[in-house]
């Protein structure tokens, strides 16, 4: 039953990310209806990620105290609504669309803030420590799986009908899965269907399935104050695995916002064809993501260590997402489309930060770590667009802004190698002392 969970929170993560990814389809064509710039494009892409940082934090206590059943479900619903009101700005034009669109970004990043810190918890409680590496991996995968579904669609939808009916789509989608949540979504304990020998195996294997996945305070319900959000903060692995996530990030920013872009401006292929061709490099990096996942746990599973088993797919898959650089020396479309998929294969093959915060995070504190994890990493989501943004306007092309986001790839395999150190799971009084009875 713990992977018709994971298959769940795939579903979820997917529509999560396709909320991002028709707002880039789309922007390609609505940017002309409304005459944006490049720099106006960029902060609408970003307008997401200012919310859903700010929110972060918020998300993580709410999960921890109140589980993530509701928490999640409703955060599905509010994507929905905000699709659909997206989809209603169009008609306003102008300005004024702008920042009506603006404005529903906003309020759609601080809905979704609890979808990825409710991942890692979910994660943590239904899956031993030897699966969570995959489990973790599926989630993830989502992220480029969303190009894979929703480009193609979209691109189609926009030339058959209009922008307005991507978001309108979007909606629909959003109150299905909304219904399909709360009938599918459970505590360990409490899922109708699962025998007590897999409920067994899951917490004899280090699954934390005493913190409640659906409802309820859980163990240890940590309380959302700036002393232990201090205390994550100055922890030295932590902080690593914090810019490593950053960086990470970044990457899946250029994706999902300015790479159908690129596509578009720089390489001078129609909407139709952008939503095709993007849809490429994005299967290789749901594969990657996947494979990334399972080489980790096979390594454990073969006797390394869990900093080894962790470490060597993000350093592996970092390496691999800097080749994008390539494209800037070649001009050929089909050499160009390979080079960015055996990056963005990179990018989901090292994608293991999820999996890690499951890994390290003191039992009680998932969702509060996951949320701080999440906010920083998240901190790329406005960063990233808007600098990119700069850079093409300035330049006139997306030279530079290929170099930019392959020297932060450099920044992550630093970040997990001279500064995270030792992959462990902390306990509260690594945190907070013994005096905190840890």
């Amino acid at each position: 039953m713990r992977y018709s969970i994971v298959a769940m929170l795939f579903l979820a993560s997917a529509y999560s990310y396709g909320d991002r990814v028709v707002l880039s389809i789309a922007g390609i064509s609505f940017s002309k209806d409304l005459k944006l710039s490049a720099v106006q494009l960029g902060y609408l892409f970003s307008g997401f990620s200012w919310a859903y940082v700010v929110a972060q934090l918020p998300a993580g206590g709410l999960l921890d105290r109140y589980g993530s059943k509701n928490i999640y479900g409703y955060s599905i619903f509010g994507c929905a609504a905000c699709a659909l009101g997206i989809g209603f700005a169009g008609f306003l034009g102008g300005a004024t669309a702008f920042i009506a669109i603006m404005a529903l970004r906003l309020l759609s990043g601080l809905v979704q803030a609890p979808v990825f810190p409710g991942n890692g918890r979910i994660v943590a409680a239904w899956f031993p420590t030897a699966e969570r590496g995959r489990a973790s991996a599926i989630f993830n995968s989502s992220q480029y799986f969303a190009l894979v579904l929703f480009a193609p669609i979209m691109g189609w939808i926009i030339v058959r009908w209009g922008w307005k009916e991507c978001f309108w789509l979007l909606a629909g989608l959003g109150v299905l899965l909304t219904l399909v949540w709360f009938r599918v979504i459970y505590d360990v304990g409490d899922h109708p269907h699962i025998s007590r020998q897999e409920a067994r195996y899951i917490e004899e294997g280090g699954g934390l399935t005493s913190i409640g996945g659906s409802g309820g305070k859980g163990l240890l319900a940590g309380a959302l104050t700036w002393d232990s959000v201090g205390k994550l903060l100055k922890n030295r692995m932590l902080v690593g695995i914090y810019l490593g996530q950053f960086c990470i990030v970044t990457l899946t920013w250029f994706f999902l916002t300015w790479f159908p872009v690129y596509l578009s401006k720089e390489r001078h292929m129609s909407i139709l064809k952008v939503g095709i061709v993007a849809a490429l490099p994005a299967l290789c990096g749901s594969v990657g993501g996947i494979l990334g996942g399972v080489l980790s746990d096979k390594l454990l599973l073969r006797g390394s260590t869990l900093t080894f088993a962790r470490k060597t797919p993000i350093v592996a898959g970092m390496t691999l997402s800097m080749l994008m650089i390539v494209c800037n020396m070649v001009n050929t479309q089909w050499i160009i489309i390979l080079l960015m998929s055996i990056a963005f294969f990179g990018k989901g093959f090292g994608a293991l930060g999820w999996t890690v915060i499951s890994d390290v995070s003191p039992k009680g504190m998932i969702g509060l770590n996951g949320g701080l994890f999440n906010l920083i990493g998240n901190l790329a989501g406005i960063t990233t667009p808007i600098i990119i943004g700069y850079i093409v306007q300035r330049t006139g092309s997306f030279h530079d802004a290929l170099l930019f986001v392959a020297s932060i790839a450099v920044l992550a395999i630093v970040a997990y190698l001279p500064v995270v150190g030792e992959i462990k799971r902390l306990q509260r009084s690594d945190l907070f002392g013994a005096e905190d009875g840890g």
